[in-house]
């Protein structure tokens, strides 16, 4: 695959300037020289071909050469609240999450959460999604939104009719779910290291969210989001079926 570089601003014109990170790898780790062939993204969904007219210091100045649609994105959205691991597993599990077409990942608050993520972390997390995208080729960035309490982000998604709670330490839960109904959008919950409480499982269970047991062992948080990802996407790709 062609290199492939993020423009924070929409790209409207036929030239455009490469600053920051991005630039920085061009010039510094690729040593590109002026005549070189990349491609640009910029969350509108299109593709840009370009040719590097010049390249400074800092910044690195492209030519458009063509524009093209390449829809990468999943048929239904997809959209993961997890009360987040640590360090380099939360990385590990934003950049998989990406790969797979997750929309949104909503980072919740629970009462056995071990992590909140800062604001500074917060940003190397969106810069992970940045890394992914450009491996994997979507062109439209994966969302991180704001920190959720779980009572609350229980109360806003109440009328969202495909909701899936998964918890990768209540093993007693059902092991079986049939999605045959078509979805525009599914969001999926899954708790924290210790498990979600009896009060919080109630609470989202009351409100009408579907539980799903992963199987019989104790589960990562990262391993657990990613499977209970895969799985519904395998089952919205592929027809209904059973998980």
């Amino acid at each position: 695959m062609s290199q492939r570089y993020f423009v924070e601003t929409p790209i409207l014109k036929d030239r455009v300037v490469l600053r920051g990170a991005e630039a920085h790898h061009l010039i510094h780790v690729m040593r590109a020289r002026p005549g070189a062939r990349v491609v640009l993204f910029d969350r509108s969904g299109l593709e840009f071909a370009a040719r590097l007219a010049r390249v400074g210091r800092t910044q690195v100045e492209l030519e458009i050469v063509s524009r093209s649609r390449a829809d990468r994105e999943l048929p239904v959205q997809l959209e993961l609240a997890v009360a987040l691991p640590k360090a380099d597993r939360r990385r590990w599990l934003v950049e998989k999450a990406t790969e797979l077409g997750v929309r949104r990942i909503v980072p919740l608050r629970t009462h056995r959460s071990v992590a909140q993520p800062t604001q500074r972390a917060l940003e190397r997390l969106r810069r992970a999604v940045i890394e992914a995208s450009k491996q994997c080729g979507r062109n439209l960035l994966m969302q991180i939104t704001e920190p959720r309490d779980w009572s609350n982000f229980v109360a806003e998604t109440r009328a969202q009719p495909w909701r899936l709670l998964a918890d990768a330490h209540c093993t007693a839960l059902p092991t079986k779910l049939s999605l045959e109904q078509p979805a525009e959008r599914i969001l999926m919950a899954v708790g924290p290291e210790g498990g979600l409480t009896a009060d919080e499982v109630a609470l989202a269970t009351g409100a009408g969210w579907k539980p799903l047991g992963l199987g019989p062992r104790v589960l990562r948080v990262e391993t657990a989001a990613i499977l209970l990802t895969a799985a519904v996407l395998l089952s919205t790709e592929l027809g209904p079926k059973q998980l």
